[in-house]
């Protein structure tokens, strides 16, 4: 039987990463591989007590990353009605293609970390099109985007989902990660600008004339911005003040967003009340990402619960004994296959007392797992979206910007090293 759920979880893998060709949504393949693993799991059991507690404490973790996503889903959405993400948008002036790049570059990079590398890539590239009027400039930009915001977003609990996740988990903590990943995530960012900043030194911005319009922007945007994103940073201190979950913080911060909301426009019309609810926001954003979330992680959950996972670590472990290599691999796995299943796995090969919480390992598997996205436009949500956005051809990111992506990736994994084993001895 434990063959048979490896077989579904690989072809439930495959299934997700043929989604174009196969023309179904990765969402259904990934609930349909964790429904199907743990219910062979389920009937191969000789103790049926035994997995059914394993399935809910399991299901209590998974749960609240989803509640967690769902609040910050809802809370950026929000502020995005407002038009409140305007307000940084607007004062992006510049007629140089070059400083345009550093300041698309810099913005995606610190916004990533703040919100997430999704929603940050989805803003920027709404700018970039507003912006930009030459198709080919933009998809460029697409690339800087990508690479930013997944480098942004790796070195904080709430910029990507798989940092969230070694937070949520108890592997990491808030301080020791944005200090030990932040330079190695900026080189992830910083050395491909650099590069696409010689590609178009000189170059003037060609303005797209037809897409400037000025959006509407008033009080209440400015206010449900900074009580949004405020709400957002608050989380990791709710957590380390209460030390309650991350998800209850986050849910938190959603209903002040609800109760604010519901009062800032309570004497306007119907109509305009309805469109900036919470309650539209709810339907707006991306409930199959999260279900997608949710269904891969059953799915690495069973193989956990059946021992395949200790397997596999044990394997991993004879085979390479160095956890950098491992967490390089890793990371370049993520180009191909999702790097969520990619830290759960880990999360479920290693535990505590093998690294135990702000371990080297853990802190380099979110920069590599949250970086190696990038080298593959299919490799991220982030990637995948701003794909569709831009209707960026995937062999044409192959061939322009997986190479420089993965000398970024390259030179963060490097700096991270140096930092680590040689740097930080010297000041200790």
């Amino acid at each position: 039987m434990t063959t048979l759920i490896i077989i579904i979880f690989v072809l439930g893998y495959l299934a997700i990463a043929f989604e174009h060709p196969l023309q179904l949504n990765k969402t259904a393949s990934a609930l349909f591989a964790g429904i199907v693993c743990w219910t062979l799991y389920f009937v191969s059991s000789p103790d049926v007590h035994l997995a059914s507690e394993q399935l809910n404490h399991n299901l209590s973790e998974i749960s609240s990353i989803v509640f967690f996503l769902l609040g910050a889903m809802t809370i950026v959405e929000l502020i995005d009605t407002h038009n409140g993400f305007s307000l940084i948008t607007d004062r992006i002036k510049t007629k140089s293609l070059v400083k345009l790049m550093f300041v698309i570059s810099i913005l995606t990079f610190f916004l990533s970390s703040i919100l997430d590398n999704l929603t940050t890539a989805i803003v920027m590239i709404s700018l970039c099109a507003k912006i930009l009027k030459d198709h080919n400039d933009r998809l460029w930009f697409a690339g800087i985007i990508i690479i930013a915001a997944n480098a942004g977003g790796a070195w904080t609990p709430i910029g990507d989902v798989t940092t969230t996740m070694l937070w949520i988990g108890g592997q990491i903590t808030t301080v020791n990660i944005m200090v030990n990943t932040f330079v190695p995530s900026l080189m992830v960012s910083l050395i491909p600008t650099l590069f696409f900043a010689y590609k178009f030194r000189g170059r003037s911005i060609e303005f797209n004339v037809a897409k400037m319009k000025e959006e509407t922007h008033s009080q209440s945007s400015d206010i449900v911005l900074f009580v949004g994103v405020g709400m957002l940073i608050s989380v990791p201190i709710f957590k380390t003040i209460t030390h309650m979950p991350p998800f209850m913080g986050m849910l938190l911060g959603l209903s002040i967003m609800w109760i604010l909301t519901t009062y800032l426009h309570l004497t306007k019309p119907e109509e305009f009340k309805s469109r900036h609810s919470v309650t539209h926001a709810l339907k707006k954003i991306d409930t199959p990402s999260v279900l997608f979330f949710m269904g891969i992680l059953l799915a690495v959950s069973a193989l956990q619960a059946s021992g395949i996972l200790s397997i596999a670590a044990e394997k991993l472990g004879e085979n390479i004994q160095n956890e950098y290599v491992i967490g390089t691999i890793l990371g370049l796995l993520s180009a191909v296959i999702d790097n969520v299943p990619l830290v759960a796995a880990a999360q479920g090969m290693y535990d505590l007392t093998t690294y135990p919480v702000d371990h080297a390992f853990w802190q380099f598997l979110a920069l590599t797992a949250g970086t190696g996205g990038s080298i593959i436009i299919i490799g991220s949500a982030a990637g995948v979206t701003v794909m569709g956005l831009e209707n960026v051809n995937f062999f044409w990111y192959l061939k322009n910007i997986a190479w420089i992506a993965l000398l970024g990736f390259l030179a963060g994994v490097f700096t991270f090293i140096l930092q680590h084993e040689v740097i930080t001895p010297l000041f200790n």
